[in-house]
C-alpha cells in the first residue's frame, strides 16, 4: 500500500515557531501565521474585486495563502534579516524554498501533485493575486507586531516600521484600504470591538 506523507507533513506546521530572533510575549506557529495570512489573502482579494473592479480569485488567493510558507516545514524560518541582507542571499532562498515547496508537493498522490505545486509555489496565481498575497503576509506581520506591542513588548517596534515601509511600497490599493479601514481596529479592545453585539 503506497503512503503520501503531504498532508502528515503540513501538520507539522503548528510545531514551526516564527519570529525566532526576537523576544515574544507569545509564541506564533506557523499554522496560526498561515491561518491569518489567508483570512486577511481572502479580503483583500474581496477587496480588490468587490471596490477596485479586478477578476482576483478569493478562494484561490486564499488556498494558496494557506500553502505559501509550508515549504518551511523542510527549510524552518529563515529570518527575515538574514534571508534579506542582499542579493545574492536572497535569490539563494527564494531557489531553496521553491525546491522545498517542490519536494513537498511530490509528497502528494500523484494526481493532487501538479494542482500541490501550484499552490505551494503560487504559480496558480495571476499578477494581481501573487501581489495580494504578499500584502497579507505582510500585514499579518504588521498585526502581530501590533499585538506585541500592546503587550508592552518593543521588541517589535523596528519590525513593525519595516514591514508598514515595505508594504506602502507594494503600491496595493488593497492593502491601504485595508490599512485605512481595517487595520486601526486590531488596537481595540474586545468591548470595542464587539460593541453593539
Amino acid at each position: 500500500m503506497e503512503l503520501y506523507h503531504f498532508n502528515a507533513l503540513c501538520a507539522r506546521m503548528k510545531y514551526i515557531v516564527r519570529w525566532g530572533l526576537m523576544r515574544s510575549s507569545r509564541a506564533e506557529s506557523l499554522s496560526e501565521h498561515t491561518a491569518d495570512t489567508a483570512i486577511l489573502a481572502h479580503t483583500l482579494a474581496l477587496i480588490s474585486r468587490n471596490v477596485f473592479g479586478t477578476d482576483a480569485d478569493a478562494g484561490r488567493v486564499a488556498t494558496a495563502a494557506l500553502y505559501h510558507d509550508a515549504g518551511e516545514i523542510l527549510t524552518g524560518d529563515m529570518p527575515t534579516p538574514v534571508k534579506y541582507k542582499n542579493r545574492d542571499l536572497k535569490t539563494a532562498y527564494k531557489s531553496v524554498e521553491r525546491e522545498a515547496a517542490k519536494s513537498l508537493a511530490a509528497l502528494a498522490p500523484p494526481e493532487l501533485r501538479a494542482d500541490m505545486e501550484a499552490c505551494l509555489t503560487g504559480a496558480a496565481l495571476t499578477e494581481k493575486e501573487r501581489q495580494l498575497l504578499k500584502a497579507a503576509d505582510r500585514l499579518s506581520a504588521i498585526i502581530k507586531c501590533i499585538e506585541e506591542e500592546h503587550a508592552g513588548n518593543r521588541e517589535f517596534t523596528g519590525a513593525k516600521a519595516q514591514q508598514t515601509e515595505a508594504l506602502a511600497a507594494m503600491d496595493c490599493p488593497e492593502a491601504e484600504y485595508f490599512t485605512r479601514h481595517m487595520l486601526p481596529c486590531y488596537s481595540m479592545t474586545l468591548d470595542e470591538l464587539s460593541l453593539g453585539w
